[in-house]
C-alpha cells in the first residue's frame, strides 16, 4: 500500500532526464519521454519492488524551470511532491549554473530528506568525470541510454532508505495479549471487505503475537462474555467511542483506529493539545477538516457529517467549517482557528508531518478525528494514546 512505501522523488530542470531515468530504473515506459520542454505536466507515480529496498513509489515531477504558460502551476506540483518524498534524486546538467539544483538541495536538507545528486545524460557529455568534479561533493554520473551509473544509483537508494518504524500499537499491548476490535460495519464500510486501518491493525497485532478478536458494536457484550478475562486493549471506531466506553470492562484500555494512526503518522502530543483548543472556540470560529483520501460522502460520513454536527452542537450552528480531501490543502492557513486531520491511513508519516509542520508555522492548533471526537464526547481523558 502507498502509505507504507518508500517514496523516491526525481527532481530537475525540464529535459534533465528525469523521465528517462525512471524508465531505466523500472525497465518500463512509465513516463513519457520527449525533447519538448514541459512534457511532464503533473506528478507521475509508479509503485514497484526495488531489490535491496523493497516496496517503493517513484515520483516523476515537472521541470523546476518550466517556462511554459502553465509553468507556475507545474512547478508548484514539483514542490508539493517534497511533502511526500523520503529520498530525493536531484538531476544536474552539464552547465555551470546550478542555482536551481543547489537551492532545491538546501530545501531538502532543511526538511531532513535524503538527497542523491546525479549528473544525468553523461552519454551526451564529452568529459563526464570533469563535469562531475566541477559540481563538487558526491555525485553519480549516469546514463539512462547506456545504463552507466544505474546500478550505483540503486545501491545509493538502498543505503538511504532507512526510516524509523512507528508501530500503530507500540506500548499499548504485547505478545499474548487479547485485543478486542469493535468495528462498525455500516453504510460507510466497503461491501465485502474491511477498511484499510482495520486491516493494517489486525495484521500488526498478528505479527506481534497478540490474539485479536473482532466484533461489531452490537455484538460487543457477547464477545466479552465469550472471553475468560477482560481484553488488554479495546480498539474501536471513533464514531462509536461513547457506547463502547460504556460497555468497556474496568480493566481494559480503550483507543481508536484514528488515534492509532495519529500516533504512527503524526504527533499525538500536538493533537491532544490541539483538541483542548475546542474549549476556547466559539460559533464565530473557522475550522478546517482535512481528509487524506477521496471518496463519495455517505450520510454517516465521519468527516463530512458526524464531526461537523458534533462541532456545531458544541460551538454553535454559525460555526464555519471547510473540508478538503486528498492532496488538496490550503496554502494560506491563517484564516483558521483549528485544523482537524483524519487518521491519514493513505498518507506516509512524512506527508502527515509536513502538514503538521505547516500548521505549526501558521501558529494554529491541530488535532485529528479520533482525538477530537474523544474530546467532544467527553472521554479524551479515558482513552489511551
Amino acid at each position: 500500500m502507498q502509505s507504507d512505501r518508500i517514496h523516491i522523488g526525481f527532481f530537475g530542470r525540464c529535459n534533465s532526464g528525469k523521465s528517462s531515468l525512471i524508465n531505466a530504473l523500472t525497465g518500463q515506459n512509465v513516463s513519457i519521454v520527449s525533447e519538448v520542454a514541459g512534457t511532464t505536466t503533473d506528478m507521475v507515480s509508479k509503485a514497484m519492488e526495488m531489490p535491496g529496498v523493497g516496496a517503493v513509489t517513484l515520483l516523476d515531477t515537472p521541470g523546476l524551470d518550466d517556462g511554459t504558460v502553465l509553468g507556475y502551476q507545474r512547478m508548484s506540483v514539483a514542490w508539493k511532491a517534497l511533502d511526500k518524498t523520503d529520498i530525493a534524486v536531484v538531476l544536474y546538467g552539464e552547465g555551470e549554473d546550478d542555482s536551481v539544483e543547489e537551492g532545491l538541495c538546501e530545501e531538502l536538507k532543511r526538511r531532513n530528506i535524503a538527497v542523491i545528486r546525479v549528473l544525468a545524460c553523461c552519454d551526451r557529455i564529452s568529459d563526464p568525470a570533469a563535469a562531475a568534479a566541477g559540481k563538487g561533493g558526491d555525485i553519480i554520473t549516469l546514463s539512462s541510454v547506456t545504463g552507466e551509473g544505474i546500478s550505483e544509483l540503486r545501491t545509493r537508494i538502498a543505503a538511504s532508505c532507512q526510516r524509523e518504524e512507528h508501530l500503530l500499537t507500540a506500548g499499548l499491548c504485547d505478545s499474548g495479549d487479547t485485543v478486542l476490535l469493535v468495528m462498525p460495519q455500516d453504510s460507510q464500510a466497503p461491501k465485502g471487505r474491511l477498511i484499510l486501518p482495520q486491516v493494517q491493525t489486525i495484521r500488526e497485532l498478528l505479527d506481534k503475537g497478540c490474539v485479536p478478536i473482532c466484533c461489531t458494536p452490537d455484538r460487543m457484550p457477547a464477545a466479552l462474555d465469550a472471553l475468560t478475562e477482560s481484553p488488554r486493549l479495546i480498539i474501536t471506531d471513533s464514531q462509536v467511542f461513547e457506547p463502547v466506553w460504556k460497555m468497556k470492562p474496568e480493566g481494559s484500555r480503550l483507543t481508536s483506529f484514528s488515534i492509532l494512526f495519529a500516533r504512527s503518522k503524526g504527533d499525538m502530543n500536538e493533537f491532544a493539545a490541539g483538541a483542548s483548543a475546542l474549549e476556547s472556540l466559539s460559533g464565530n470560529s473557522h475550522i478546517l477538516i482535512a481528509e487524506a483520501c477521496t471518496h463519495v460522502p455517505q450520510h454517516e460520513d465521519i468527516g463530512r457529517v458526524k464531526l461537523p454536527a458534533l462541532l456545531r452542537r458544541k460551538l454553535g450552528s454559525e460555526l464555519r467549517i471547510d473540508i478538503v480531501s486528498g492532496n488538496d490543502f490550503p496554502e494560506d492557513l491563517s484564516v483558521y482557528d483549528l485544523v482537524i486531520h483524519c487518521g491519514a491511513c493513505m498518507f506516509t508519516r512524512r506527508h502527515v508531518m509536513s502538514r503538521v509542520e505547516k500548521i505549526r508555522k501558521a501558529g494554529i492548533p491541530v488535532t485529528n478525528y479520533g482525538t477530537a471526537l474523544a474530546a467532544l464526547t467527553g472521554i479524551l481523558d479515558k482513552v489511551v494514546y
